[in-house]
């Protein structure tokens, strides 16, 4: 059950929004083995103007960048899964977005299991219900 956080530079588009939205919750599931029910996304958009790099605002790089924090339990995937992730999403994110600074980034956050979860119920428990962790 991840939990995605994409910031993107730039102003909100809904089609463009939509499409970040299915496209980053397919991967996410694909290469991280995650169902996509459990999985939740949260968009924002920064303005140029306001995301800095080297104390330089994209506005005066004239590039668009990301930050791409995905919450996982921990232990639910291997090192080469989370490498095989960190590459094949910063390779779609720079197909959708375009003109990226090489500064964007992405957070994969293990979390225990006691510590995670939804719907009040902690990963953890889920397991012991016999529902697999997704």
């Amino acid at each position: 059950m991840p939990g995605i956080v994409l910031t993107v530079s730039g102003e909100a588009n809904g089609v463009s929004s939509q499409r970040l939205a299915e496209e980053i919750t397919r991967l996410t599931c694909s290469v991280l083995r995650k169902e996509p029910e459990r999985t939740m996304v949260i968009l924002r958009h920064v303005p140029h103007d306001q995301w800095f790099i080297g104390s330089r605002s994209l506005a005066d790089y004239g590039k668009n960048s990301f930050r791409l924090e995905v919450t996982i339990t921990d232990e639910t995937n291997t090192k080469a899964e989370k490498a095989a992730y960190h590459q094949a999403a910063f390779t779609l994110l720079s197909d959708l977005i375009g003109n990226l600074h090489p500064h964007s980034n992405i957070h994969v956050m293990d979390c225990r299991a006691a510590a995670y979860g939804y719907g009040g119920v902690t990963q953890e428990r889920f397991s012991y219900c016999g529902d697999a962790e997704q």
